[in-house]
């Protein structure tokens, strides 16, 4: 990895690379997902951040022995089949607990915080309601589509021809949804301050913040699959065509 990956390397294709990436980056607090067009170098320079560092993190942590899950040499449908029973099925169970939670804060804390705690419900909602609205276009529309594309892929055969003309045009929806997923993210771990209790935190509190932060972490990783493996690796096999 040493030996092709440098400081100018976007985060998505330091993220595509492996799973340990995607690890270290979490932890410098570095967006390889909707934000992973940018340059490490840069970045790192808007965090203060040296990039050497960083790859050095991920060089180690490589050597430390393979990490399951890496997708991108998988069968199209097989990340595909992953994606659904991961990160699909942790949405579908976990948001509408998350929401319960967020209800029962603001119910009891509300009048504590009434500039933040409102807000948070807000715009988890919105999200929530989103997301899951989104999974179902994948699972219906996209997704099939990409399952018979890896299909053909592994059958060295041509990909077959899709209702919507291009593969590219839900593509562009999906994608343009996660950018709003991230902007509701970003405002989230703003509004908890980083995940971090207020002084009045009680067990719901705690639990409640422990989900957003868990909530975060598993989309990230789940859009980036999406949008830097999955999505370009149909769009490939689609201009083969």
């Amino acid at each position: 990895m040493a030996s092709t990956m440098t400081p100018t390397t976007t985060l998505a294709d330091l993220a595509a690379n492996s799973l340990h990436a995607i690890r270290i980056l979490e932890q410098h607090g570095l967006d390889y997902c909707c934000g992973g067009k940018q340059p490490l170098d840069a970045a790192c320079l808007a965090r203060g951040l040296k990039p050497e560092a960083i790859l050095r993190e991920i060089d180690e942590a490589v050597e430390t022995g393979p990490m399951a899950g890496d997708w991108q040499a998988a069968p199209l449908d097989e990340l595909v089949g992953h994606i659904i029973r991961t990160h699909h099925a942790y949405l579908k169970l976990d948001l509408p607990v998350i929401g319960a939670r967020i209800a029962k804060v603001v119910s009891v804390h509300g009048a504590r915080d009434p500039r933040r705690l409102p807000r948070l419900d807000s715009v988890f909602t919105a999200l929530s309601t989103e997301l899951l609205i989104h999974i179902e276009k994948e699972e219906k529309i996209l997704f099939p589509a990409i399952e018979q594309y890896g299909r053909a892929e592994t059958q060295n055969r041509p990909v077959p021809p899709v209702p919507f003309g291009s593969i590219a045009h839900p593509i562009r929806v999906m994608e343009f949804e996660h950018e709003g997923a991230g902007d509701a993210l970003a405002e989230i771990r703003t509004l908890t301050q980083n995940f971090t209790p207020p002084d009045y935190a009680c067990s719901t509190v705690r639990a409640l913040y422990e989900g957003l932060k868990v909530l975060e972490r598993d989309l990230h990783v789940h859009i980036h699959l999406e949008n830097n493996v999955l999505f370009p690796r149909a769009i490939a096999l689609e201009k083969k065509r």
